[in-house]
């Protein structure tokens, strides 16, 4: 599930700074946190999957019809928001400007003049003083009057005014915060404010204003827990299957370097290290401190363990590399995989990190580096402290996720650019077979687990829209140059995740005596990927084989669904997707007396946005 944080053009860069890193900091473990455009907000099915939104200080929100008509539905859904660094203002319903409606009248949040002085002040919670909490300017709840649907968390200690509220709004919650608890009271300008602490004092201040937020978070069924650290990436190892005892040198010599030397490409620089030197510039890794900023998260760093050489579980605790080469050998055994005669097949030759900022962006963003890899080439981050989902989306994945992406290379000659738009049909296929393998949940278990396109997964839990949450999905780029097509497929899939999100794991059924496990899942879907890769390659890009499957394995045959950029809205039925360029195909239905259009529409995901979940099809301009 989402944590979004409203970054459109009235967010104070500062405070949505804060907001980000604090949140970030408080549910990391647990939920993934991101910022959301106007755009995204007004285009994207966001609210499916968001388990709360926040806003963090803004100017005055502008009136904006289509994305708060969409805010209002998740609220009035039962959907939880949080407003830091905000007054209120009660007054009569309108039809201009951001409100939320509390019974008869509505709420709007109202934010401080920017010439306002910051200011500290004490706080009354249930009888304790809570004092010194920043505040960046005068905030006032105006109009407030108790009622049954609000409750008030907090008073300043000073005059007992309102600095926090409660409200009920439908079946949601919102809760507005006057003090500016994104701020961290170590760091400016917050900390200026409490010169007169010493060190102890400040770290305690700051320890309770995490409690605050995380009580905040636990009334509206947020689990919240502390993580001390900044996140940062670590060093990764550049491995290859035992067998294969050529690769990693084969690596080296593509990108013409060697260990000990540095690559500087686009958006990383890359320092190449021996295996003796891994628990040393591990060790440094994880002490050094770091800013928050991933851009100066300079250079990367690659070890590299030649002629088959494998680290050890003291500087790979989290992945089992052995494991993952084992399994794939037997998983490929089973499946009657046979040998291609070429150098190495998809995961033989790895990158792996425990920590790394984006398998995609270290792939496609860097065209040295991208170019020059032999292939395939797959890269695996247990963590992803940068990651990239579609559009502009980045964020911090939580423990327990699959992440991966896998780099391919093909003529242009020789396969058609249209038929790229398959290659995320292609992948999501390999994944939700991989579930059915007995290595993972079984064929059974493993049927709960299918595509929602065109390019996530779902696990089915039970009957009802309700019961289909988001468990996987697929980000694919490609980039051409010297009459090549570089395809990065980058892939997540919720394997150990613990609740509240779902994940393989909580599928299992109980009484297995095979724990389910990262390496062995990767190795599934490595494996099943590439038995399809040479059919799907032969074919020039021809669905035709796995289409079948494919809408076996899908969730939307015979779904009604409602095409809203047409006046009045067309009901059309989903009958599959066109062979030649992917799309989503859809039959109008009869209504009535209405013969109908007997044609059928067409859609492409880059023109629309589907909530397949909610049965919508919306236009995202």
């Amino acid at each position: 599930m989402n944590v979004l944080v409203y970054s459109g053009p009235e967010a104070l860069p500062t405070s949505l700074k804060n907001t980000l890193s604090t949140f970030r900091r408080l549910l990391r473990n647990t939920y993934t946190i991101q910022s959301v455009s106007t755009q995204v907000l007004k285009s994207q099915p966001w609210s499916t999957s968001c388990a709360l939104f926040v806003f963090p200080e803004c100017k005055n929100v502008s009136s904006a019809p289509q994305w708060i008509s969409s805010l209002d539905r998740y609220v009035e859904n039962g959907g939880s928001v949080i407003c830091l660094s905000s007054g209120v203002l009660a007054k009569p319903p309108s039809i201009e400007g951001l409100q939320f409606k509390i019974g008869r009248s509505s709420l709007y949040p109202t934010y401080a003049d920017t010439s306002d002085q910051p200011k500290s002040v004490n706080l009354q919670i249930s009888g304790e003083v809570i004092r010194g909490m920043f505040q960046t300017g005068m905030r006032e709840f105006v109009g407030v009057k108790p009622q049954e649907d609000s409750r008030v968390l907090a008073t300043y200690n000073e005059n007992e005014g309102i600095a926090a509220l409660e409200c009920k709004s439908g079946k949601g919650k919102v809760m507005f915060w006057a003090p500016s608890l994104e701020y961290p009271i170590t760091e400016e300008p917050a900390r200026s404010l409490s010169s007169d602490l010493s060190p102890q004092e400040l770290e305690a201040t700051e320890l309770r204003r995490l409690r605050l937020l995380q009580l905040t978070l636990t009334a509206l069924g947020i689990q919240a827990s502390f993580v001390e650290s900044t996140p940062r990436p670590l060093p990764q190892f550049l491995v290859s299957q035992p067998t294969i005892q050529s690769a990693v040198s084969a690596v080296l010599k593509a990108l013409e370097t060697s260990v000990g030397s540095v690559i500087e490409d686009a958006n990383d620089n890359f320092h190449f290290h021996t295996l003796a030197e891994a628990e040393l510039v591990l060790q440094r890794a994880r002490q050094e401190d770091v800013s928050e900023d991933p851009a100066t998260w300079q250079p990367k760093r690659i070890i590299v363990c030649p002629n088959g050489k494998l680290p050890g579980s003291t500087v790979t605790p989290i992945f089992d590399v052995s494991l993952f080469f084992r399994a794939l050998t037997e998983a490929r055994s089973c499946m009657g995989h046979k040998s291609t005669g070429k150098p190495w097949g998809f995961g033989d030759v790895l990158l792996y990190g425990e920590a790394v900022t984006s398998t995609q962006t270290m792939l496609d963003k860097n065209p040295h580096f991208l170019s020059k890899l032999p292939v395939p080439f797959l890269s695996i981050g247990s963590h992803q402290v940068a990651g990239r989902g579609r559009g502009s989306n980045s964020w911090i994945s939580p423990a327990g996720c699959l992440q991966f992406s896998l780099l391919l290379r093909l003529p242009l000659s020789s396969f058609p650019a249209s038929k790229l738009v398959f290659v995320q049909y292609l992948i999501a296929l390999a994944m939700v077979e991989a579930c059915r393998d007995d290595t993972v949940l079984g064929p059974e278990q493993g049927d709960t687990v299918r595509i929602k396109w065109p390019n996530d997964l779902y696990a089915v839990t039970g009957e009802g829209e309700g019961q289909k949450k988001k468990i996987g999905g697929i980000l694919v780029s490609t980039s051409f140059s010297d009459g090549q097509i570089d395809i990065v497929i980058g892939c997540g899939l919720n394997v150990l995740n613990p609740p509240p999100i779902l994940s393989l794991s909580q599928l299992q059924r109980e009484g297995i005596d095979m724990p389910l496990s990262m390496e062995k899942t990767a190795a599934a879907i490595m494996a099943k990927f590439e038995n399809m890769w040479p059919v799907f390659v032969a074919s020039k890009g021809d669905f035709t084989p796995f289409m079948d499957l494919y809408l076996e394995r899908w969730l939307h045959s015979d779904q009604l669904v409602q095409i809203t950029t047409t006046s009045p809205p067309t009901h059309v039925r989903i009958c599959g997707i066109t062979p030649d360029h992917g799309l989503l195909r859809t039959l109008p239905e009869r209504r009535g007396w209405d013969r109908g259009d007997e044609g059928f529409i067409d859609l492409q995901p880059d023109g629309n946005s589907f909530d397949l979940m909610s049965g919508l099809i919306k236009s995202k301009s």
